[in-house]
């Protein structure tokens, strides 16, 4: 079975990979990460007259209707550009669970305002330290208000409505959509500035219910399918992590040589190529099993997050290597993506999260 993307959704990642260079520059980047603007909201909104927030919501909902697969190229192209935008949190969280798990009424309520970017979405899940898990959910919906503290939440700060994980009066999981006005937040310091982390505090604030987002289970779906979403930013920043090592080791030289002429060189390159190219694969069963809502898409996506945090974390810290002393410095971009790596391999869950669930998933079906 070829897990290739087509001629049409090769053609539209070529046009996101053209204009996210020339609209998502470093120096875009570097705004955010200085704290010149909290993300980089004129790109934003290019993004999303584009209509690529709404990529994978149906388009009677308001959205582009180009499917999951539409979705992860423009997810890839996204990671190799390290856009400092709340894409992730509002198209693979919040308007994933809303999709998944709300009535026709709360997707006709909100999904067209997500798709359109006039609405910014986030996915409050984390509860301080550690892993999601059911065991480390506090916060409380009695008499359908919220009680309890969300953090550190990706784009909480700029976010202006919360899918929240809490607990209801039966002390049963589930996920509740709030308004964020009136909320109070507050902005916290995190390794990669280019992505807004906040602490959200909920005092008696009005939710409500997504109506199929009961258990763990809903919730657990919500992150496999972000995983895979997850699992293409990251083989983009991978991606662009060996191209930038690739270009640096042929230019600089060395006693006389290029410095890519060198073993030592050449293994860091491999090695980076190597786990890449894990990772795509990984990452392009994802997405078919994503778009076929396969029965193994939860083995798929936890496959896809374990490789492709590897290939990122890898690639991002070789690249540093590949560029010697200068590539520890604030002026080359290396640790842009370093940091970015950082990020996105704690957002939804650390890797080892993801490798027991692996683990557990494939004792499962050896046993099933």
């Amino acid at each position: 079975m070829n897990f290739d993307f087509s001629d049409d959704l090769k053609q539209l990642r070529d046009q996101a990979r053209r204009f996210l260079s020339e609209r998502c520059t470093p120096a875009v980047v570097r705004r955010s990460l200085d704290g010149q603007e909290t993300f980089a909201a004129d790109l934003w909104r290019e993004i999303a007259e584009m209509g690529w927030i709404g990529a994978a919501i149906p388009e009677e909902f308001g959205g582009a209707g180009l499917g999951y697969e539409g979705l992860c190229v423009l997810a890839e192209e996204m990671g190799r550009a390290v856009a400092p935008v709340p894409f992730g949190s509002t198209a693979y969280l919040a308007a994933e669970a809303i999709l998944t798990a709300g009535s026709d009424a709360q997707r006709q309520e909100y999904l067209p305002k997500l798709a359109d970017g006039s609405l910014i979405g986030c996915l409050a899940l984390s509860e301080g330290s550690g892993n999601p898990e059911p065991s480390a959910i506090h916060a409380r919906v009695v008499g359908g208000r919220l009680t309890g503290t969300k953090w550190p939440v990706a784009d909480g700060g700029i976010a202006d409505i919360a899918v929240v994980v809490a607990i209801d009066e039966h002390r049963q999981i589930g996920l509740f959509v709030a308004d964020l006005a009136g909320v109070r937040r507050r902005d916290l310091q995190t390794l990669d500035p280019t992505r807004n982390h906040a602490r959200l505090d909920f005092d008696a604030t009005p939710v409500q219910r997504l109506t199929s987002g009961g258990g763990w289970g809903s919730v657990q779906r919500v992150l496999d399918r972000a995983a895979i979403l997850f699992a293409f930013e990251q083989v983009g920043g991978a991606d662009a992590c060996l191209q930038m090592a690739r270009e640096y080791a042929q230019e600089r030289f060395a006693f006389g040589r290029p410095i890519g002429s060198f073993q030592a060189i050449k293994h860091k390159l491999a090695d980076m190529y190597v786990a890449l190219e894990l990772a795509r694969s990984n990452a392009y069963y994802g997405a078919w099993a994503l778009g076929a809502d396969a029965t193994d898409l939860a083995l798929a996506a936890a496959t896809a997050r374990v490789s492709a945090t590897e290939a990122f974390h890898l690639a991002s810290k070789e690249n540093i290597q590949t560029h010697g002393g200068v590539g520890f410095t604030w002026a080359v971009d290396c640790h842009l993506f370093y940091r970015r790596s950082k990020q996105l391999g704690l957002g939804i869950g650390s890797a080892p999260f993801w490798k027991n669930r692996l683990v557990d998933l494939l004792e499962t079906r050896n046993v099933a």
